[in-house]
């Protein structure tokens, strides 16, 4: 298999960088996940700041692939549709204290959030000075060709407009299907972009669930044009007339056959996490990687209490979310073994060792920004480290070790929606008084 090189600041995401099916979850965050989901987003964008740029933490966050495990690695549900609100609202969270440093600026969000994205940007161009009228219409428009030019069955309902001080931008925006319960994300990035309406998406998330209108493929220009000549010269009462006409006929019109199709990551509907859902010898290099960098990048941190092993596992995931290239971001489900789920998939939040990922991560990027590169260095190399040994290293299947990961939980303050993780002989303990209750 050939390698991919890692992300570098010159690398522009494709125009369409594919698409994706998320089912449609329910539920809310809680306090405890989103505060941290808060604190491990802001210092993971810190650290790619640092090392690439502000531009390429946008690119990021227009690839989907990319996105998908951004949330994962943050404890989200690694598959849903809950991923998309969850990331932009602890991203606005985190880097909004951080923007004054960063010169990045998160607008809008779900709901009534979406609706104040113009007053946000106007607010902001009169700290920062960029054209907030502008980017507000920008904003407006990129909703309009998602909700109008795109006729796919999916209503939007989310909106984030992220945005530096140089007036570059992404947008990630999100609809829903209530028939289908999925929903389909959106991605737009500024960058090389020269038209609202001619192929300007950066990637689209969803599966494609029948015929769809699309006028902002290149091909529908003339479609675009055509409509102008067609309201002129015959008017809204008649074209109504006509439709009406068209949609009486027996046989139903022929879809195109070259209907412009993008190459998508199917998210499943089921919770846990498969062997099928997982590239099981990345796993198996970043574990390879902990076990042979950590003795030695990390043989201080391992001295402080509550770090060990288990910690520097997590930020071997957490390296390649900040390191990793485009190609590495295909099975998301691998991220969320970083600090499990909120639903207790794959296994309840390792709070105690999600903590010490985040402080650790942060006293890197704070001695970074003093000039002392040793520590996110070592971050780095577990990343090299982990591509390297994917090769060769073995380690166990993915049951095993999801089971190893349960079954120490309590240890690791495991957490989920439905409480903490009970210790192994009080959870047999109440077995043994359920099977007595039985009989």
């Amino acid at each position: 298999m050939l390698e991919c090189s890692q992300f570098v600041p010159e690398y522009v995401v494709a125009r369409r960088a594919g698409s994706a099916d998320l089912p449609l979850h329910g539920g809310r965050v809680p306090a405890w996940l989103g505060q941290r989901m808060t604190r491990l987003g802001a210092v993971i964008t810190q650290a790619i700041v640092h090392h690439y740029g502000r531009d390429e933490f946008l690119r990021r966050l227009a690839h989907p692939f990319w996105f998908q495990s951004f949330g994962a690695v943050m404890g989200m549900d690694w598959h849903s549709s809950g991923i998309t609100t969850s990331v932009i609202r602890s991203l606005k969270r985190g880097l909004t204290p951080l923007s004054g440093e960063l010169g990045i600026h998160v607008c809008g969000g779900r709901g009534r959030h979406s609706r104040e994205t113009p007053a946000e940007l106007a607010a902001i161009s009169h700290r920062v000075g960029f054209d907030g009228t502008a980017l507000a219409k920008a904003s407006r428009l990129v909703a309009k060709v998602d909700s109008a030019a795109v006729q796919d069955g999916f209503d939007l309902y989310l909106h984030g407009f992220i945005v530096t001080d140089d007036g570059k931008w992404v947008v990630v925006q999100q609809g829903m299907n209530g028939d289908s319960r999925l929903a389909r994300r959106y991605h737009w990035l500024s960058e090389d972009l020269k038209s609202f309406v001619d192929t300007p998406h950066a990637a689209i998330d969803g599966r494609n669930q029948g015929n769809i209108v699309n006028l902002t493929d290149r091909r529908a220009k003339a479609s675009r044009l055509g409509q102008i000549d067609l309201l002129r010269d015959l008017g809204p009462d008649r074209i109504a007339s006509e439709v009406a006409e068209m949609e009486g006929r027996t046989d139903p019109p022929t879809p195109p056959t070259d209907q412009f199709m993008l190459p998508h990551l199917i998210m499943p509907a089921h919770h846990d996490v498969r062997p099928k859902d997982v590239i099981i010898r990345r796993l198996h290099g970043a574990l390879a990687a902990a076990a042979e960098a950590g003795p030695t990048d990390f043989a201080d941190l391992l001295l402080v209490p509550g770090v060990g092993a288990r910690t520097v596992r997590s930020l071997a995931m957490v390296a390649e979310v900040v390191h990793g290239a485009p190609c590495r971001f295909d099975d998301p489900a691998r991220f969320s073994l970083a600090h499990g789920g909120k639903d207790r998939h794959p296994y309840p939040v390792p709070t105690i060792v999600f903590d010490k990922t985040i402080e650790v991560l942060k006293s890197a990027v704070t001695q970074a920004k003093l000039g002392n590169d040793e520590k996110l260095d070592a971050i780095r190399r577990l990343d090299e480290q982990t591509r390297r040994l994917e090769r060769t290293a073995t380690g166990p299947s993915l049951p095993e070790f999801i089971r190893e990961e349960r079954e120490r939980s309590h240890d690791y303050g495991g957490r989920s929606v439905f409480g903490w993780e009970p210790a192994p002989e009080a959870e047999a303990a109440s077995g043994h008084a359920k099977t007595r209750n039985a009989s």
